[in-house]
């Protein structure tokens, strides 16, 4: 007489578990690479719309990228030559940081995001096109200074945006910004740049991850210090490396508008 076996055995059970521990240690890298394939992408739309805008900001503007000024003492934006430029204020929203008029200077004010989304933003409203989805924020020490800010957040909430224009090259100096490259320290108009397929107009936080000397932490894409940039030709390329260390030009992009750039800056 036959009898049905029903369920598993504890060996049967023990080699099906195996087998579905093993597929999920093959899974899981996979699927969080496909992940940051995909924020990588979402950013990389988000550059192009950027880059939409800021071809339709140059021309009606004396081809001047987008600047905003302000006053250190007040936080208080003013006209150049007056004050210093702030780069992450080109376009975003409102931010965390009590510096630098990052938590003044809303959408409202940001001139980029007139050339977005149809413009008419309000000084509180949020800009998606400037948070890249891969925002991990940073560990820059900076953040020490404000005990009531969350040090998880993102660059978008901290400063607005988690992209920054090309307005200087790195430096080993924590006190300032020695080589302006696309915006003049007293602002107005770009120089004339020697490869537009070259030089990258704008990028994501992590590009000047290294800069003053430091480390920001700002590992945003596949475990590494990399960036997504758009060029002055308008395309965008994903995940370049970011060398350590005041580097100013590499195989796959430069901060500087001509070869040339830092001797005739240098008295």
């Amino acid at each position: 007489m036959k009898h049905n076996r029903k369920g598993f055995t504890l060996i049967e059970l023990l080699v099906s578990i195996s087998i579905i521990a093993l597929l999920i240690g093959i899974l899981i890298p996979t699927l969080g690479g496909a992940r940051d394939s995909a924020r990588s992408l979402r950013c990389g739309t988000n550059l192009n719309q950027i880059g939409v805008a800021i071809s339709m900001y140059l021309p009606d503007h004396r081809e001047a990228l987008p600047q905003v000024r302000v006053d250190p003492a007040t936080n208080e934006m003013v006209d150049a030559p007056n004050g210093v430029n702030i780069g992450s204020l080109f376009g975003g929203k409102k931010g965390l940081l009590p510096v630098f008029g990052i938590n003044t200077v809303g959408a409202d004010r940001r001139p980029l995001n007139a050339y977005l989304g149809g413009g008419g933003y309000g000084a509180d409203d949020e800009v998606e096109y400037f948070r890249d989805p891969s925002d991990n924020g940073t560990t820059d020490p900076f953040l020490s200074f404000f005990p009531h800010i969350d040090p998880t957040s993102t660059m978008y909430d901290l400063i607005g945006t988690s992209y920054n224009l090309n307005d200087h090259a790195p430096d080993l100096d924590p006190m300032g910004e020695i080589y302006p490259t696309l915006i003049p320290p007293e602002g107005g108009i770009m120089p004339p740049v020697a490869s537009t397929s070259k030089t990258w107009v704008c990028g994501d936080q992590p590009i000047y991850n290294y800069d003053n000397g430091g480390d920001r932490g700002q590992i945003w894409h596949g475990g590494k210090v990399k960036a997504n940039l758009l060029f002055l030709d308008n395309h965008v390329e994903l995940g370049l490396d970011v060398p350590e260390g005041p580097v100013h030009t590499t195989p796959d992009y430069t901060f500087l508008p001509d070869p040339d750039w830092l001797r005739r800056l240098t008295p």
